[in-house]
């Protein structure tokens, strides 16, 4: 960024052209001395207290003995604010009161009081003053501002100026310190303009504060304007911009100015300096020039530094290993409450969730900062009950609960989708009078999707007040139709709404729809709202690139996703996991281990969910490439610092089980270090069903049966391995098993998009408007397709029925219906899509590819295991999804 320094403020502009227009003045500041009016007490104290210094005037003689007297108490308050002694101070306070009246003495002694931290005191000693000069003022208002009473300092100055005393340097940053404490951006431009009329914006740390006002109150323009103009600099002048373009995510023009900090003449870069750089660095995942950042701070000796070291711990928790962030807190030479939250944080993100709890435990003292992280840290590794026993212990320990916390809880509660839970904890809300904030009011709303109570959503939006932004919580109501499979809903209320201009999209609406876009494989729509946030600059947004490339990949178009990722300005973990995501929906691993060999190449950090996704990979490779796979794995926790969790088994499990290896498969699971979760076991069950074997399939079956015994999909899953071996009697008699045991599967559903609109179906739907169009169409598709070889594999009929109804059953499963209904209303030549939310059957697949070459069309599914691209007979996934 370049920074031309034109000093413009030699005398006040009418009006001031390059800031906002001059306001109304503040009610109580006066920019031009008057007569002085009565003083107005602040009522720290009751009663009113006697003049003091009320002794005569000492004798002419005695001049030098009471200036050395003077000179000896003077010494003695500088000595009881530096050892934090009050009861020094009160002593030399009763000895002032026997004195002469002195207002430097005077001023002395409030300064002392106010570096205890005994404003009152101070206050009572400034009221007795004869004669307050600025300086006296100067040091209240200081103290007010800093002590957390704003609109006493704000009163005071103003009290000051009517007095017909003019304001210095200090006055003006004493001043504007209270301004930027309470964000009084009206008052601070009064100041603002006054500074400049007099002449004071020639002072460095004058300038300084005007922009700390700014950079605080987001007016970043005028922030850099200031700095523009400034004649002098000092490194907190550097510092002060820099942090207000952290505040605002513009991390490249904060590592622009940082450069040259280190490239000017005088300047040398403090402990703020390098804290708020290395903000920046994490923030913007610059983990390579966050370790430059480091070794200055080695280099200058400033790594040992508390804010310093802080920062690094925060660079270290979001881009390093666990083993760098113990190392730089184990060589802290002092640490503070924010380092140990700060390490809370870093044990969270790493999903080390016990070493987080165990530093919880350890810390020396707590504040609610640090119960919040931890019970934030609960809810992102999905420990949603333990955040919530954190908050009852929050509750009875008396300690603050902040929109944080609460935002926290409610969202625990969604994560444990219970409802009577939600229930509660919305009413503990509603008692404390809570709900009129916004983000916990969202929150609630969101909540109340997750946990099944659409009703009480909707009459939470309809509550929500009319003065309110609605944008947040529609786009929670949009999520919560998609979440419970009332997409109409959903598109119907996001149409509805941005038509009225109810509904902003801003960047979090953008993520939130982008993502219901590619949930339910609306093209259409993802592509308008990639349109709108290209025109608003939302994709320098990470969070709304990450959602648009998620979007495109889930809509049938990977080159789309791959262009996103190679246009984004920078790039987080998330980024990476989008396309890896993508490679596999479309079962594209060679391309996804490309991905990864360049991850490794440039120095990213994996997570946990990158290992996922690379393990998963392996199945979907042109060659077996289990060798690879597993030197992968077993190097997770040597080489990357990461332990496996069931997750992980689970992917390698699959991939083992995908190439055929299922003997060594179960012999990983016998030998895993901890107790297998059933999607371990299901993930081996699954692999039997692919590969036909019930031998060890029967073998899994008894262990999730253990685990799970009214869990409906163990059943299908146990089912569909029956099928595929051929054996349909034991196929049915665990379908029976289930029917007995009052066991219902999910329904499959199929949706075709059309104009506009979900066109949704299930089995032998005739819901739809042109139902009877759809099954004469099918009808007539289904004997094209037998005579081009399709034979109906009847064993996917879950009905215990004769085998002729066994083929009216399965002819009219819901892909084909979609699929029929997508060849009557789409353009010749253009690709048919459908989405199912369930596994394609086995028949429906069949039929698909006769269907392909019957239609000579593209029809591309896409289902639980990814796409499904049919093609002149033939289908992306080998017939083994």
């Amino acid at each position: 960024m370049n920074t031309v320094i034109q000093p413009t403020f030699a005398a006040l502009p009418p009006p001031l052209s390059h800031y906002p227009p001059k306001p109304p003045p503040h009610s109580s500041l006066s920019l031009s001395p008057s007569k002085p009016k009565p003083k107005t007490p602040l009522n720290f104290s009751t009663q009113s207290l006697q003049p003091l210094f009320t002794t005569p005037n000492p004798k002419p003689n005695a001049s030098h003995q009471t200036h050395s007297l003077f000179s000896h108490l003077l010494h003695l308050l500088r000595l009881s604010a530096r050892h934090a002694d009050a009861e020094l101070a009160r002593a030399v306070h009763a000895s002032v009161l026997k004195l002469e009246n002195d207002t430097h003495l005077g001023n002395a002694l409030v300064s002392a009081y106010l570096k205890l931290g005994l404003v009152p005191d101070a206050y009572r000693v400034f009221q007795s003053l004869s004669c307050p000069n600025v300086v006296s003022f100067t040091a209240l208002v200081s103290g007010f501002a800093k002590s957390g009473r704003e609109e006493q300092a704000v009163e005071l100055f103003c009290r000051m100026r009517r007095s017909g005393i003019e304001p210095n340097e200090y006055s003006f940053v004493a001043i504007l310190t209270a301004c930027i404490r309470i964000l009084d951006l009206e008052l601070g431009l009064q100041v603002h303009a006054l500074a400049a009329k007099m002449g004071y914006l020639d002072c460095v740390f004058v300038s300084n504060a005007v922009m700390g006002l700014y950079g605080k109150c987001g007016c970043l323009d005028y922030a850099l304007k200031v700095f523009d103009e400034m004649p002098h600099r000092d490194i907190a002048s550097w510092n002060t911009v820099m942090a207000s373009l952290a505040n605002e995510f513009m991390y490249d023009q904060v590592f622009e100015l940082f450069c040259q900090v280190l490239r000017g003449d005088g300047y040398v870069a403090d402990y703020i300096t390098l804290s708020t750089v290395l903000t920046a660095c994490t923030g913007s995942n610059a983990f390579v020039e966050g370790q430059a950042v480091h070794a200055c701070a080695v280099k200058t000796g400033l790594e040992g530094n508390l804010s310093v070291g802080n920062a690094l711990i925060g660079l270290y928790g979001e881009c390093g290993s666990v083993k760098d962030v113990a190392a730089l807190f184990e060589r802290m030479p002092a640490r503070d409450v924010i380092t140990w939250t700060e390490m809370i944080t870093a044990y969270m993100d790493f999903g080390l969730v016990e070493l987080a709890v165990e530093m919880f435990d350890q810390m020396p003292e707590r504040n609610c900062f640090s119960y919040n992280a931890l019970m934030a840290g609960f809810c992102r590794n999905g420990e949603g009950l333990r955040a919530l026993d954190l908050f009852m212990r929050m509750v009875e320990e008396g300690m603050e609960l902040t929109e944080f916390t609460l935002t926290s809880v409610v969202g625990a509660c969604g994560l444990l989708m219970d409802c009577k839970t939600s229930e509660q904890i919305h009413g503990f809300v509603l008692k404390f009078g809570f709900d009129s904030n916004a983000c916990i009011g969202a929150a609630l709303l969101d909540m109340c999707t997750r946990c099944g109570r659409m009703g009480d959503a909707k009459k939470l939006f309809h509550q929500w007040p009319s003065e309110q932004d609605k944008s947040i919580i529609l786009t929670s109501l949009i999520c919560g139709y998609t979440r419970t499979g009332q997409l109409d809903e959903a598109i119907s209320i996001f149409h509805r709404y941005q038509s009225e201009g109810i509904m902003v999209v801003d960047e979090v609406a953008s993520t939130s729809l982008l993502g219901l876009c590619g949930t339910i494989g609306y093209y259409e729509l993802g592509k308008q709202i990639h349109s709108h946030a290209i025109k608003y600059g939302f994709l320098a947004d990470v969070g709304v690139g990450n959602a648009t490339m998620s979007m495109y990949t889930k809509c049938w178009n990977m080159d789309e996703g791959i262009k996103i990722f190679s246009m984004m300005p920078t790039h987080d973990i998330v980024s990476w996991n989008v396309l890896l995501a993508g490679y596999l929906l479309h079962r594209q691993g060679d391309e996804a281990l490309a991905v990864w060999s360049k991850m490794e190449k440039t120095g990213i950090k994996p997570d946990k969910i990158t290992f996922i996704l690379i393990i998963s990979a392996h199945r979907h490779t042109n060659s077996n490439s289990v060798d690879n796979c597993r030197s992968l794995f077993l190097s997770m926790k040597a080489v990357y610092d990461i332990e496996p969790t069931s997750e992980h088994f689970a992917s390698f499990i699959g991939v083992l089980g995908y190439w055929g290896l299922l003997d060594e498969a179960e012999d990983t699971i016998s030998k895993m270090p901890f107790e297998p979760e059933v999607s371990v076991w299901r993930a081996l069950l699954d692999s039997c069903r692919i590969r036909m074997n019930t031998t060890v399939g029967k073998r899994v079956v008894k262990r999730i049966l253990a685990m799970e015994p009214k869990d409906p999909s163990s059943y299908i899953l146990i089912s569909n391995l029956y099928s595929a071996s051929g054996r349909w009697h034991c196929s049915e008699m665990v379908r029976d098993d289930m029917r007995k045991k009052g066991f219902w599967k999910h329904p499959g559903r199929s949706w075709f998009i059309h104009n506009n609109k979900i066109h949704p179906f299930y089995a032998r739907d005739k819901s739809h408007p042109q139902a009877k169009d759809i099954y004469s169409g099918l009808e007539i598709l289904i004997v094209e397709c037998m005579k081009a070889g399709y034979v109906p594999d009847t064993s996917f009929v879950l009905h215990e029925v004769e085998e002729h109804q066994k083929k009216d059953f399965l002819y009219y499963h819901s892909a084909k219906l979609a699929a029929t209904y997508g060849l009557l209303t789409n353009k010749p030549g253009k690709p048919i899509r459908v989405v199912k939310n369930i596994l394609l059957c086995g028949d429906c697949h069949t039929f698909l590819k006769y269907l392909s070459i019957v239609a000579k069309r593209a029809i591309h599914v896409r289902d639980a295991s990814g796409f499904h691209y049919f093609s002149n007979g033939q289908c992306s996934c080998k017939d083994y999804w």
